[in-house]
């Protein structure tokens, strides 16, 4: 029997997101060149960026454990985490997130015994999933773009193999399984999706002429790839590729007729398995091979992709993530293919798991890596907000039920149109006796009653006797323009793979089979469209309110009222821009460098006895787990196990020379003739390789170049809103914004020829120019109709400055951070080394007629890196123009601090 692993709930992967966020630039000093365009290209900061921040983010630590961690096991990298060594090494056991303060380790500094408890607990959690490859879980909740991020983490995986084909951490080939058919057909995007949004332009047509697609949606269709090939990537259901049980002995008329398949033992595995198929035992039953699997295993360096895991591994999900001495049929398929493609000299690189959800029977997955829960997907409306209706006995009312819900969705978006599609409205039945005696004729009389054609019902129940090739068409075109169906009548059509964005209410008022049903059905419309958040419609009886409550709290431990409530809160503000525009004189300031070459002649001093080699060493000290800062024993130097590069004077020039693009022979010249000389600046980084490019390679490009700086300064005129109205603007986690106008959904009632945007907005967070008490300030500031402010230190700071006598005007630039003002900074991110657009959050004019450019930020934010780049960069600007630059803390602007 497999040892019994005592369950704890340790979010680990929050702790990783953390220590990633602290400290990404050192991380990315790790990063290969060809690794860091990735997140560069696809940051939110990027204007273009076409992922949404938490798809960018789920990338990041994909990028992150495969780069940073070497896409090792989890419960070593929880290990070395928790051990502060290697990669970890000096990791704070404090941390800031969003939210405060937030301690890695809560025990840590109270109870060591306990500390010690909590971390072999974990541990043992962890390792008890080991399989023979890397296996991680990415929890993105439904509407996300998971399908996006699987195309996206693949052709990164692509283009480094190509680049670096005999590192075994990236993959080779790619085999991308989905449950059903639904999911399947949905899983097409990653062979249809547009490359350009999420890869850097320079890959992009390798990519196009290199990948081989390979879609498996029929029975019959056999994988024809060619064998040691690279970039095949293979999309198929599990029924395509599983391992079947063998059923029963054949006659020897079947031996004779039949093809030959290969069988495996489940015992060949070294796991129980005592519920891969049913109750028995199944240690010694053979499994069938096929064409597809045998196929696979000649394809070298896989890594398997597995789109909706919560539904892949089984009925009996609980059995497969949270037992450890159990598997489905699918694990079991993965596990074998991983020990066959062993046997050919190969390995599985890492089971890439996509679901929507991090918990299963309301308790944490241990392998999950990333996670972006319900609540927060609708709170920063990367969803629509939902409103859920409850009816009591309402079973055996099918007409009173289909007439008030109809009655609803058509009250609120008849003739509307969001993106130029109609909203629909999707009924459920149990089964199709029932939509077809019941729910069918309901409907078709409801909308009699509103004199609406018959021709708006779509009916899709996978029979062919009901439901014409000429309707699945239809429904395939759902979430087009050109579609006029909008009441979709359905059967076990609510599961996952229907992605209809115009999909606006859903109504289910009998019990279906499968609880997890009605919480698949729920989430279907709340998919978002549009730029403004909108609101989805839920009809459901009590008894499906009481399953939906049950599965949100299993599965995102939120409960009816928490979802109802998400995103409530805010609301629509239209903004006004407030004429004559304001503009204001900045300078630009250029800078030039040059490279001045110099002549360099012999007996340059290197001075490498002055270099730091401490930092390069590795020691070991024993340590207590009842305190790890405590070290045992004395310290051992054990650099030795270093995996170092041995150059010799041939490979050593050359990769001088490869960085500072100089004569190989040159280089060669003065090494040879500098103090050192050539053999002890060979021993010297043989040692240790890291002074090659800390060290000598610096000292040498100072000793060939000079950097002459050239400065131009040139006056030019901004606007604090831009004159022209831009065409798209994206969503932040504060509002989302869109010009007057865009679609019918964001239309605006007042008669006003100037530029007008609407923000969504939180209580208390706003200020506008006719509010009671702020007429006397309207000239003093309200270069915008209403302010909407990120947070109560900005509205605190804004009040104190109208109230200041030294002020005479204060602006509110911080809304406009989208295309929409002029006033922005130019700044290199010390991370990316990209450079990115910074809008300061105040412009003031004092009395005496100095500007003032001021940014407002949290205590914990002051000292970050980029926070402070974007100061040094501010300041350059303000200097040049005589202004002023001013960072005031939180805690500042709360106690009422003004500009002095």
């Amino acid at each position: 029997m497999a040892k019994k692993i005592k369950t704890v709930e340790f979010p680990f992967y929050t702790y990783l997101k953390l220590f990633h966020d602290e400290n990404k630039g050192r991380i990315y000093t790790h990063y290969r060149r060809v690794t860091k365009k990735f997140p560069d290209f696809n940051n939110p900061d990027n204007p273009t960026a076409y992922l949404r921040p938490p798809q960018f983010e789920a990338l990041e630590m994909y990028v992150f454990l495969k780069e940073f961690c070497g896409n090792r096991y989890l419960y070593e990298i929880f290990e070395d985490w928790f051990e502060k060594r290697g990669r970890f090494e000096g990791r704070s056991t404090v941390g800031v997130s969003s939210k405060g303060q937030t301690a890695l380790f809560s025990p840590i500094e109270e109870n060591q015994g306990e500390d010690k408890a909590l971390f072999q607990a974990v541990f043992e959690q962890i390792k008890s999933f080991q399989q023979a490859y890397p296996n991680y879980i990415f929890a993105l909740t439904m509407g996300l773009g998971k399908t996006v991020l699987m195309a996206t983490s693949i052709f990164y995986e692509f283009l480094l193999a190509n680049k670096f084909p005999k590192d075994k951490k990236y993959c080779h080939n790619v085999l991308v399984f989905a449950p059903d058919k639904t999911v399947l057909q949905s899983l097409r995007e990653i062979q249809t999706f547009d490359k350009s949004k999420v890869v850097p332009t320079e890959y992009v047509n390798w990519l196009e002429t290199n990948l081989k697609f390979f879609f498996l949606d029929d029975t019959g269709t056999s994988l024809n790839a060619i064998e040691n090939s690279m970039f095949n990537i293979v999309i198929s259901n599990t029924q395509k590729i599983i391992l079947k049980k063998k059923h029963k002995e054949k006659t020897a008329a079947m031996e004779l007729f039949e093809e030959t398949k290969k069988t495996y033992r489940l015992s060949d595995l070294n796991q129980e398995f005592d519920s891969i198929y049913d109750d028995e035992p199944q240690s010694d039953k053979e499994l069938l091979s096929n064409q597809r699997f045998e196929k696979l295993l000649r394809l070298k360096q896989m890594g398997v992709y597995v789109d909706e895991a919560h539904h892949v591994f089984g009925n009996k999900l609980k059995d497969d993530l949270l037992n450890s001495d159990k598997t489905t049929s699918l694990r079991a398929t993965i596990n074998m293919l991983a020990r066959e493609v062993k046997k050919r000299d190969s390995h599985i690189v890492g089971c890439y798991n996509y679901t929507g959800t991090p918990y299963v029977g309301n308790r944490l997955l241990p392998e999950v890596v990333y996670s972006y829960g319900l609540k927060n997907a609708i709170e920063y409306k990367y969803l629509k907000r939902v409103h859920i209706d409850g009816f009591e006995n309402i079973k055996d009312q099918t007409l009173a039920f289909v007439r008030f819900a109809i009655n609803k969705f058509w009250e609120k978006y008849k003739n509307k149109l969001f993106e130029n599609m109609k909203p629909k409205m999707a009924f459920f039945a149990s089964n199709i006796e029932e939509l077809q005696q019941e729910l069918r004729p309901a409907v078709e009389q409801v909308l009699s009653e509103l004199n609406l054609p018959q021709t708006k019902i779509l009916v899709n129940v996978g029979d062919p006797k009901i439901t014409t090739n000429d309707n699945l068409r239809q429904f395939k075109l759902l979430d087009t323009p050109g579609s006029d169906k909008q009441f979709i009548l359905l059967v076990n059509k609510g599961k996952e793979g229907w992605n209809c964005r115009s999909l606006f209410s859903v109504a289910l008022h009998r019990k279906p089979r499968s609880k997890i049903f009605v919480l698949q059905a729920t989430m279907r419309c709340l998919r978002q469209i549009g730029e403004v958040q909108e609101t989805g419609l839920v009809f459901l009886s009590d008894e499906n309110v009481s399953i939906l409550d049950e599965e949100l709290q299993s599965n995102f431990r939120l409960s009816v009222d928490d979802l109802n409530n998400t995103g409530e809160e805010a609301e629509n503000i239209t903004v006004r821009v407030v004429p004559p525009p304001v503009k204001i004189k900045l300078k630009k300031v250029r800078k030039l460098h040059q490279l001045q070459p110099k002549a360099v002649g012999d007996g340059l001093n290197l001075e490498l006895e002055k270099a730091d080699t401490d930092k390069y060493r590795i020691t070991l000290t024993e340590r207590s787990l009842s305190d790890l800062s405590k070290k045992i024993g004395t310290e051992e130097d054990i650099t030795y196990i270093k995996e170092k590069r041995e150059f010799s004077e041939l490979t050593l020039v050359a990769e001088i020379a490869r960085y500072l693009n100089l004569s190989p022979m040159h280089i060669r010249q003065v090494l040879v003739n500098s103090v050192q000389g050539m053999d002890e600046v060979i021993r010297t980084v043989n040692e240790f390789n890291e002074l090659l490019y800390d060290w000598i390679i610096p000292r040498l490009f100072a000793a060939f170049f000079d950097i002459l700086e050239f400065e131009r300064s040139e006056e030019h005129e901004v606007g604090l809103v831009k004159t022209a109205t831009p065409t798209n603007y994206q969503v932040n986690t504060t509002a989302a914004v869109y010009p007057k106008g865009e679609s019918e959904s964001t239309a605006t009632d007042a008669e006003d020829d100037g530029i007008t945007f609407t923000f969504k907005a939180k209580p208390g967070m706003v200020i506008r120019r006719n509010d009671p008490g702020m007429e006397k300030y309207r000239d003093k500031s309200f270069h915008l109709d209403t302010y909407i402010f990120d947070s109560k230190p900005e509205k605190k700071f804004f009040l104190t400055l109208l109230k200041d006598k030294k002020v005479d005007k204060v602006w509110f630039t911080g809304m406009l951070t989208h295309g929409q003002s002029d006033f922005f900074i130019h700044y290199v991110d010390p991370e990316s080394h990209s450079v990115r657009s910074y809008y300061p959050d105040f412009l003031v004019q004092m009395a005496d007629g100095e500007f003032v450019i001021v940014e407002v930020k949290g205590d914990h934010q002051v000292e970050d890196k980029i926070v402070k780049a974007k100061a040094n960069y501010a300041i350059q600007l303000a200097d040049a123009s005589r202004m002023r630059y001013v960072v005031v803390k939180g805690t500042e602007a709360m106690r009422g601090r003004g500009l002095s």
